[in-house]
């Protein structure tokens, strides 16, 4: 029943998500939205981290599983793919360099910030 109880936690703040999502038309994923809004309510600790840690390891740690979905729908959506691998795999690297760059800029500022 705990397990249960955190899940709605999380899903609870998915669908707002959806929901703020649709209602003003964002270009933003409602997903995203929900994950901004679960870092808000984590970080004002209107939900404690008790609240959902569990159920949140145990989606981390299967986390891999998750993506198999994905990776099936690239696999049929491969006519679709056929000639653009070059340009596919350079942006995922070009991506992939500044995301690394970017989370250390910001871990260093928030390094510097609440040291």
């Amino acid at each position: 029943m705990k397990y249960l109880k955190q899940l709605t936690i999380i899903w609870a703040i998915y669908f707002m998500g959806v929901f703020i999502q649709a209602l003003f038309h964002l270009p933003i994923p409602g997903s995203v939205i929900g994950l901004l809004l679960l870092f808000v309510a984590l970080y004002t600790r209107v939900i404690k981290i008790h609240m959902i840690e569990e159920t949140c390891e145990f989606l981390l740690s299967h986390m891999s599983f998750l993506f198999i979905p994905a990776g099936v729908g690239l696999m049929t959506s491969f006519d679709l793919l056929k000639g653009k691998l070059i340009p596919i795999l350079a942006i995922a690297f070009i991506s992939t360099i500044l995301v690394w760059m970017v989370t250390a800029v910001v871990v260093k500022y928030l390094r510097r910030a609440f040291a």
